[in-house]
């Protein structure tokens, strides 16, 4: 069987606009968000980029993520995907009537702990860096072919430096980033940037385009994860569209898609978001 190779977009932490960016929390408050996301997918781009069929795999992840005020610089943040399930479909294949069963996993995710502190505050652009750790708690090896996977097993630490700016009295703001993923277990490195823009229509439906790139320094070795979900040497260019609704002042929804339209060892399908937040 083909191997397969997947990273979630922001993942994968897709975040509502009042999280992120280069401003910090206020001092004592916060953002927390459980969110859910999944994506399906029967095909992937290789490792030179073309896009080759596989048996269909899904990932479903569900997640916390939070952020919270410190000080009026300092802010701590965290994301746990306390539930993620991996699977592969059942396959049937013609004429020989050969079945193939499906399978799953189901575990933690691995874990992200950062610490975000604002360089430039009260200014029309503000700047921050922050500090990511990436604790591999997730499974590395799952399935009868031990493809299946909820993490990748190694822990990484990433400096990310994000510029964001209010074009106030108009409900609209821009944010910018770039890091540097240090990966350890001969994992690459990565270079990663990216920007957003979003709007805010009647005060209280926010949409919200983002553009995320990341680049592989291809300094690890061919070996790592080639047998399982999460892969090394990965690489993509993902749009990405998110609208979140204020209920109250204090809770809201959100809803996001994403799509990597070129890649290197990532599954080639949209990866896609709900959302419940709270601000307080």
């Amino acid at each position: 069987m083909k191997k397969i190779t997947i990273i979630l977009c922001i993942c994968s932490i897709a975040t509502f606009c009042i999280a992120g960016g280069g401003w910090p929390q206020p001092k004592g408050s916060g953002y927390y968000k459980l969110g859910q996301n999944w994506i399906i997918s029967d095909s992937f781009y290789g490792p030179e980029g073309d896009i080759v069929s596989i048996r269909t795999i899904s990932l479903y992840t569900t997640s916390f993520y939070g952020e919270y005020g410190i000080t009026k610089r300092l802010t701590g943040i965290l994301y746990f995907p306390f539930f993620v399930r991996s699977t592969l479909n059942r396959e049937e294949y013609s004429p020989s009537g050969t079945v193939v069963s499906g399978e799953a996993l189901n575990a933690l995710g691995d874990t992200d702990i950062a610490f975000k502190y604002a360089l430039i505050v009260d200014k029309p652009v503000v700047l921050s860096a922050a500090l990511y750790f990436g604790i591999p708690l997730g499974e590395t090896s799952g399935g009868e072919g031990g493809i299946l996977q909820t993490g990748d097993g190694e822990f990484n630490q990433m400096i990310r430096f994000d510029a964001s700016t209010s074009f106030h009295p108009a409900p609209l703001y821009a944010s910018a980033y770039v890091a540097f993923n240090n990966r350890t277990n001969d994992f690459s490195d990565e270079f990663r940037f990216g920007a957003e823009l979003g709007y805010t229509f009647f005060k209280k439906l926010t949409a919200i385009a983002k553009l995320n790139v990341v680049q592989s320094l291809n300094n690890g070795s061919d070996q790592v994860a080639d047998n399982g979900i999460f892969s090394n040497n990965t690489e993509y260019v993902s749009p990405m569209l998110e609208v979140g609704y204020s209920l109250t002042e204090k809770w809201g929804i959100s809803a996001s898609g994403g799509y990597a339209f070129s890649g290197q060892n990532i599954l080639a399908s949209p990866n896609y978001g709900v959302g419940v937040y709270l601000k307080l």
